[in-house]
C-alpha cells in the first residue's frame, strides 16, 4: 500500500469514527428522551442533579459536547451550571469544558479539512464563516467575545483557515473567561432580574449587542486593518 493510500484510509477512519459517534449519542439522546431536556435551564439542571455524584463530571462533558459534536443551547448551559455549582465553580467547570472542546474542535477542522467540518455544520455556513474567517482573523476575538455568534462553528471553521494555533487558544484564553463569567454571575438573574428595572436594563444590553455585532460584520475590513495596524506598531516599538 502506497503512502498516498495509507492516508486516504485514515482520514477514512478517522471520518468514519467521529461520524459514529455524532450518530451514536444523537441517538441515544433521542431514544432516551434527555434530547428534549436540553432546551431550558430547569430540565438541563435536574438532569444534571439525577446523576448525582457524577453531576459535575456530567456537566463539564455537556460543555465539551456543545463546542463539539452536539449542539446544545451553551448559555443555557452556563446558567444551569452556576446556579447548580455557583457562579464561581460553575464558571470554572464551563471553562474547563468549553477550552478543551474548543481546542478539539479547531484540530478536527484542520486535521479532517472541509468535508468534515460540512457535513458537522452545513455546507452554506461553513462556507459562509470560512469565508468570513479568512478576511477577518482579529475579528474573530470580537466575535468570540459577544454572544449571538455560533462560537462553536467559529472554532471548527477556524482550522480550515490558515489562523495559527497559538492565536486561536490566545483568542479563546482571552474572550472564553469574559463571556463565562458574565452569563454565570449575570444570566441567573441575581444581580439583575427579570423583572421591573431589570428587564430595563436587559434591553440596553441586548441593543448594545445587536448594535455591537452589526458594526463588527458591517465594517469588519476596517476593524481588521485597525487592529493589525496597532498590533505591528506595538511589535516593532
Amino acid at each position: 500500500m502506497t503512502e498516498k493510500s495509507k492516508k486516504i484510509w485514515r482520514i477514512f477512519l478517522v471520518l468514519f469514527v467521529i461520524i459514529a459517534i455524532l450518530v451514536g449519542g444523537f441517538l441515544a439522546l433521542y431514544f432516551s428522551g434527555l434530547w428534549e431536556e436540553f432546551n431550558s435551564v430547569d430540565k438541563i439542571r435536574n438532569l444534571i442533579q439525577s446523576t448525582g455524584f457524577w453531576g459535575k463530571l456530567v456537566f463539564f462533558c455537556l460543555q465539551f459536547l456543545q463546542v463539539t459534536f452536539i449542539p446544545i443551547p451553551s448559555t443555557i448551559l452556563t446558567i444551569a451550571g452556576a446556579i447548580l455549582f455557583g457562579p464561581l465553580q460553575g464558571s470554572l467547570l464551563s471553562l474547563a469544558g468549553i477550552f478543551l472542546g474548543s481546542a478539539v474542535a479547531f484540530l478536527l477542522g484542520q486535521t479532517c479539512g472541509r468535508k468534515l467540518v460540512e457535513f458537522m455544520v452545513g455546507k452554506d455556513s461553513c462556507k459562509k464563516w470560512t469565508k468570513y474567517l479568512s478576511k477577518a482573523k482579529f475579528g474573530f476575538i470580537i466575535m468570540m467575545l459577544l454572544p449571538m455568534f455560533p462560537d462553536d462553528i467559529l472554532c471548527l471553521v477556524a482550522g480550515l483557515t490558515d489562523m495559527s494555533w497559538n492565536f486561536f487558544m490566545i483568542t479563546n484564553i482571552i474572550s472564553r473567561p469574559i463571556g463565562v463569567f458574565m452569563t454565570s454571575f449575570l444570566g441567573s438573574g441575581d444581580i439583575i432580574p427579570y423583572s421591573g428595572w431589570g428587564l430595563f436594563v436587559w434591553g440596553v444590553i441586548l441593543a448594545i449587542s445587536i448594535v455591537a455585532i452589526y458594526l463588527t460584520t458591517k465594517y469588519q475590513e476596517q476593524i481588521e486593518s485597525f487592529i493589525y495596524k496597532k498590533f505591528k506598531k506595538r511589535r516593532r516599538s
